[in-house]
């Protein structure tokens, strides 16, 4: 608050979950109003706001942690630099790291190339797809009882969720994570693929059932 002999203000960054437990009066009080009031007495304690220095060792050691994140705001300075080239150098090291996997992959693929090429004749599987879908499912379909299955398996059917006759929840299942990613991106290709009927099937659901279920 206002220090008299300077003429100055401190800035405090109100922790909110700290704020949100302190006994709050009427609702149509203002919020500003009492705020202030809740700092003339000493009950809003600030958060920790770190210096300069602080912040840029705190970005380091998460980039570290993650290697997800950059620190551009519109500026670049040198700490800017250095995660770039940092996130450069991992994204060299990744790209190196999933070629040898493909030229892998590529030894151990020839027995089941049939039904991967059999996968790419829907034109929205391309080869590492189905690639994925042949190494997931497998190529013994008898242990799936009927094409539901392995639908569900993948988690890919609404939840029967009902209570009474009212339904709780259609959500799905969290199934089989790599298939079910993997169905979903070529699920949304298909949505987008032109002139085609299974863009045409996919128009047809959205009005009564929404996009995601569609």
């Amino acid at each position: 608050m206002a220090h008299s002999e300077r003429r100055r203000f401190t800035l405090v960054l109100a922790d909110a979950g700290h704020v949100k437990n302190v006994p709050r009066r009427k609702t149509d009080v203002n919020d500003a109003t009492w705020l202030a009031d809740l700092m003339a007495d000493g009950l809003i304690r600030g958060s920790f706001v770190p210096d300069v220095q602080t912040q840029e060792l705190r970005g380091l050691l998460r980039t570290r942690k993650q290697l997800l994140r950059e620190a551009l705001r519109g500026r670049v300075n040198p700490h800017h630099r250095f995660l770039l080239q940092l996130h450069l150098r991992q994204i060299d090291a990744l790209d190196d790291a999933i070629g040898a996997i493909d030229r892998e992959v590529d030894t151990h693929v020839e027995p089941f190339r049939t039904a991967v090429l059999l996968l790419t004749t829907i034109s929205v599987i391309s080869d590492l797809s189905a690639q994925v879908i042949r190494a997931e499912i497998g190529s013994d379909m008898s242990c799936f009882p009927t094409v539901g299955h392995p639908i569900s398996w993948a988690g890919l059917c609404p939840r029967n969720d009902e209570s009474a006759g009212r339904r709780r929840s259609n959500r799905t299942r969290k199934g089989a994570p790599w298939l079910k990613t993997t169905l979903i991106r070529c699920i949304w290709a298909a949505a987008r693929k032109n002139a085609s009927y299974l863009q045409a099937q996919f128009h047809r659901l959205p009005a009564r059932r929404g996009a995601p279920a569609a």
